[in-house]
């Protein structure tokens, strides 16, 4: 195997290597065999970005079953020819892949995003030079579902700005027996907007709907089955809280901009965990700086890790968590099991979840 980032990284991977796999069935079903009959030689598999996924609490044993893997914490762009020079499949997550990396690198014949979004490859070039590139589309639905009602209701009752004034005291000082430091808002009865009406999508609405949200949305393939599908400009004036669920494509990008945020209601709240470029950051700082926002809370941004300069970071009434919606344990073990899949798949020369 080729060395990974350091003798420390090393230590850790043999570390793991000695602990029994965590393997658990997923809501998809059992694995494939975990026995190529497509390749008999074991490919060289080089994961470029393990960490997010994997930061010590699950395992890639399924993956050694499979593969010569070495598994590389992080990849700086400098060195990512460097590391999958020789390679035959690659697994990545925000790893930018180019069609310039891909003529370096004609040994390579598969990518694995370790994603949803798979914006990061070049698809095209991938195409024309044969690479199978897979998605791991669904896991994450119910994760980031709940990440979107964690910022909505963190708006509507306040619990954290609340809780941080009865530790600091004033609840002992306080004359009566309650007091509010901000407005509070039921749910019921108000207007949920969905932009983008996907899985995720999808189940925002459903729990909307659970705590008696009028519900409406904007796909980009309408259809009967979808309820209350409106018009783009009818979805931010009519919107109350207004979520994105789009992938960010060259049509998407910056869909929230000045114009689109002069639709909406003055006082309204807007939440994104889908892709920091489907807002226009400064006019949405500008938004919350002059009141038409009453709130915005994202779980993305455009440049991420977020940047000194980013015009969200003093922003008033913003609320931003560093793109953990995904991310809660349970999702990660089902990314994992469906990668494996998908990768087990690819060696039986049934590729599934192919977006080149």
């Amino acid at each position: 195997m080729v060395p990974a980032d350091s003798s420390a990284q090393q230590h850790a991977h043999r570390k793991e290597n000695n602990k029994e796999s965590a393997q658990t069935p997923t809501d998809t079903g059992r694995l494939p065999p975990l026995v190529p009959v497509f390749y008999t030689i074991p490919m060289k598999l080089i994961v470029l970005d393990g960490w997010s996924l994997n930061p010590g609490d699950l395992s890639w044993d399924d993956f050694r079953q499979l593969a010569d893997i070495t598994v590389y914490n992080r990849t700086p762009p400098e060195l990512v020819i460097d590391r999958i020079t020789g390679a035959d499949a690659i697994l990545l997550n925000k790893v930018a892949i180019s069609d310039a990396i891909l003529a370096a690198c004609p040994t390579v014949r598969y990518i694995g995003v370790l994603a949803t979004g798979y914006n990061v490859v070049d698809t095209a070039a991938a195409q024309k030079r044969g690479v199978i590139v897979t998605n791991i589309p669904g896991y994450s639905t119910n994760a980031v579902a709940q990440h979107v009602f964690a910022f909505i209701l963190s708006f509507a009752s306040q619990v954290a700005r609340h809780a941080a004034s009865v530790q600091n005291g004033d609840w002992m000082v306080s004359k009566d027996f309650c007091y509010w430091m901000t407005p509070l808002t039921e749910l019921n009865g108000k207007t949920l907007g969905v932009f983008g009406y996907g899985e995720i999508g999808r189940r925002v609405a459903d729990i909307g709907r659970a705590f008696g949200m009028n519900v409406i949305c904007t796909a980009h393939h309408p259809s009967p089955d979808i309820p209350n599908c409106v018009p783009v400009a009818e979805l931010f004036a009519r919107s109350d809280f207004l979520t994105l669920h789009a992938p960010l494509t060259a049509e998407t990008a910056q869909t929230v901009n000045a114009r689109t945020l002069a639709l909406m209601k003055q006082g309204a709240y807007l939440i994104n965990t889908a892709r920091g470029a489907l807002v226009d950051e400064q006019a949405v700082a500008d938004a919350l700086a002059s009141g038409q926002l009453a709130g915005y809370a994202c779980d993305v941004l455009t440049a991420e890790p977020m940047r000194s300069d980013c015009p969200l970071r003093d922003a008033p009434n913003c609320l931003i968590t560093p793109h953990i919606a995904w991310a809660p344990y349970e999702a990660r073990r089902r990314l994992m099991d469906r990668a494996v899949r998908n990768y087990a798949a690819f060696l039986h020369g049934a590729p599934e979840n192919v977006v080149s």
